[in-house]
C-alpha cells in the first residue's frame, strides 16, 4: 500500500474524430508508456468524447497530465476528480478501453448514454458518474462483455 498512489479522472472533446485504427495506436502507445510509468486506468471514448481514469504514482499522474492538456488531439480537459488512493482500482489494465457504441433505440431509464452530465458544474454529479462508469468498466470487462 502506497500512500503516494494517486487517481485522477477526467473528461475531454477530441479535436478531430476518432476512427478505429485512430484509437488503437493511441491505446498501444498508452499502454507501452504507461506501463513504463507505473500507470494503470481505464479509457472510454463515444461520440467525439473522452472519459479516463489514471491511477499512480502522483509524479507520473502529474506528469502525464501535462502531457494531455498539452496534447493537441483533444480539448477542454477537465479533471472530474483527483483523490489518494489506498490500492488501484484498474491493476490488471495499463490501459482498458472499452468501445461504446452509440444505440439504435432509446436507452432504458437511467441509463448512461452519454457523457454530457459530466460536464455539469455539479461536483457532486460529476462524482458520482466518475464512481458510476468505473464500476460499470470493471464489472464489465469482469464478466467478459
Amino acid at each position: 500500500m502506497s500512500s503516494d498512489l494517486v487517481s485522477v479522472s477526467y473528461v475531454s472533446a477530441a479535436s478531430e474524430p476518432f476512427d478505429d485504427d485512430r484509437l488503437n495506436d493511441l491505446l498501444s502507445w498508452s499502454r507501452r508508456s504507461n506501463h513504463e510509468h507505473d500507470l494503470t486506468g481505464m479509457l472510454l471514448y463515444r461520440r467525439g468524447r473522452f472519459f479516463q481514469v489514471l491511477e499512480g504514482p502522483q509524479d507520473a499522474v502529474d506528469e502525464l497530465m501535462t502531457k494531455i492538456r498539452r496534447d493537441p488531439r483533444h480539448t477542454g480537459v477537465r479533471v472530474l476528480l483527483s483523490e489518494r488512493i489506498d490500492e488501484r482500482r484498474f491493476t490488471e489494465w495499463t490501459m482498458g478501453y472499452e468501445p461504446i457504441g452509440v444505440p439504435t433505440a432509446p436507452a432504458p431509464e437511467g441509463f448512461r448514454d452519454t457523457f454530457d452530465d459530466l460536464e455539469a458544474d455539479d461536483e457532486n454529479a460529476s462524482i458520482r458518474a466518475v464512481r458510476e462508469l468505473t464500476v460499470w468498466f470493471r464489472a464489465r470487462t469482469a464478466n467478459g462483455a
